[in-house]
């Protein structure tokens, strides 16, 4: 362990080289030699005592000549973590393409009455996970104030009728088998639905107020859909602040408990809401009435109402375009963001098969790997995202479907989406100030006693690097984990043939 503490500083020290993007073409054999030492190298670091009751899976590969410079248990399932996402993101991209745009539809299903809509405005979902404050410079409401635009452009200021919430292109199994109940409050395991609004979360703000009063407590968006139980007590300004929130089963009664100091600044967290498509359309009647739109009827999620809608004899309103798959896919493996890894799965489900649920998802995916040459029998997918501790694949797998990509169009597009080290996402504290700074490119994955780390780098000799590394079972701290992924990295990073 010592020794591997030395190799690690002394590459820490080394100077920052800023990586240029991979070619998008296939590697040529060349005649460079191969270091004889580096396996024995990099023996030690995954040798490391402290794993000795853990499961490392390692596969690294020179997208140049194409031979393997390192395995370990590369054909061994692991639970992969939040790198399956490059599973989901590498197969959307390549099934429906870098430009594919979520649709929602908004109908008129009734007649003007000079300025009265004598009938209900039904939503019809597909999916999109956009529709939030993410992409329009943190204005919430965007897309439903420019829906209430279109509205007051037809002279509508009254809707004697129902907010309708179509939400049948997906099922109604908003969350993916093997995810943990106890994680169902927070925002990494919002639920799926065609329909859906501000990542299936509300915010909540926490400021101290006087010592041993209450904290103060706002909610974006503001909406009657939920109730919020305030247990946050403002204690010393020298006890460090602990807010946390938990939602009851089945309801949108949201508890918010911890402590805040007294002079502690903001904190925010996340909390999810239960039925997408009820929560969406009551803040889109909440945000209509607020623009001056009346709307005497109710909002509803359709299997409520119990009707199968005819949008042949309806009036389309509008038609609401996401941004493009290249921006979403950024979102997914920058952030790790689950729900939108979730929604992605279920809609190539729907576009492929005509329904959106995890197994016609999954069932595209497994498709596609068969046809590219990656056996789908040899892994279990039980989400998008990797949240679920279900999920097995090999290092092998993760290692073949990098090498696929990097030939494709659609690469250049993935390569930027993944966090870069020392800059941004996921990696964004981590590998700074050494040769691996912007130039490792990889997704991270973490859930309980796993962690890996999938992506490229450029050796010393600017000779391009894939490498898939996973480590399960382990009761050491995560931190630990990063440590020797890190000096993977920084590794891989000086290593030269010469």
């Amino acid at each position: 362990m010592f020794r591997n503490i030395k190799i690690f500083f002394f590459l820490v020290c080394s100077v920052s080289v800023y990586a240029q993007v991979f070619p998008v073409a296939p590697f040529e054999k060349t005649g460079k030699s191969f270091n004889q030492d580096f396996w024995q190298q990099v023996d030690d670091i995954f040798n490391d005592p402290n794993f000795v009751g853990a499961n490392w899976g390692v596969v690294i590969r020179s997208l140049e000549t194409g031979e393997y410079l390192y395995k370990r248990n590369e054909n061994k399932l692991f639970m992969p973590a939040s790198c399956l996402k490059i599973f989901t993101t590498i197969s959307a991209l390549e099934i429906l393409g870098k430009d594919y745009r979520f649709k929602t539809n908004v109908f008129l299903n009734g007649t003007l009455d000079g300025s009265i809509l004598q009938g209900d405005v039904i939503v019809q979902g597909f999916g999109d996970p956009t529709i939030s404050d993410r992409f329009y410079n943190g204005d919430l409401f965007y897309v439903f104030n420019s829906w209430a635009d279109s509205l007051a452009k037809l002279g509508i200021d009254e809707i004697n009728g129902n907010l309708i919430g179509d939400d049948n292109a997906f099922d109604d199994n908003g969350l993916a088998p093997g995810w943990a109940w106890d994680d169902e409050s927070y925002w990494y395991s919002a639920p799926t639905g065609a329909l859906s609004f501000s990542d299936n979360c509300v915010g909540i703000s926490v400021r101290p107020s006087q010592n041993g009063l209450p904290a103060m407590i706002s909610v974006s968006p503001e909406s009657k859909y939920v109730t919020i139980l305030n247990k946050v007590n403002t204690v010393e300004a020298n006890i460090e602040s602990d807010v946390n929130v938990f939602r009851e089963r089945g309801t949108n009664i949201i508890t918010v408990y911890g402590r805040i100091g007294e002079n502690s600044e903001e904190k925010k967290v996340y909390a999810t809401i239960n039925n997408p498509t009820q929560f969406m359309m009551v803040v889109l009647k909440e945000v209509l009435q607020q623009k001056g739109i009346k709307v005497n009827g109710y909002a509803a999620d359709i299997d409520e109402e119990l009707i199968n809608p005819d949008y042949n004899g309806m009036v389309k309103l509008l038609t609401y375009y996401s941004p493009s798959l290249s921006e979403i896919v950024k979102v997914i493996n920058k952030n790790s963001q689950n729900f939108y890894a979730e929604q992605l799965l279920k809609t190539l489900g729907y576009e492929k098969e005509g329904f959106g649920s995890i197994e016609n998802g999954i069932h595209v995916i497994k498709n596609f790997f068969g046809e590219i040459g990656i056996n789908p029998e040899m892994m279990i997918m039980v989400d998008g995202s990797g949240l679920s501790r279900l999920n097995l694949i090999t290092p092998k797998q993760m290692t073949d479907l990098l090498t696929y990509i990097h030939s494709k169009d659609n690469f250049k597009v993935f390569y930027e989406s993944l966090p870069v080290a020392g800059v941004d996402g996921t990696l964004a504290r981590r590998m700074r100030k050494t040769k691996a700074e912007n130039n490792v490119r990889a997704k991270t994955g973490y859930i309980s006693g796993v962690r890996s780390l999938c992506g490229y780098v450029y050796s010393a000799d600017n000779e391009p690097l894939i490498f898939s590394v996973f480590v399960n079972n382990y009761i050491v701290p995560s931190a630990l984990a990063d440590n020797l992924q890190d000096l993977l990295c920084l590794r891989l990073a000086n290593f030269t043939r010469k």
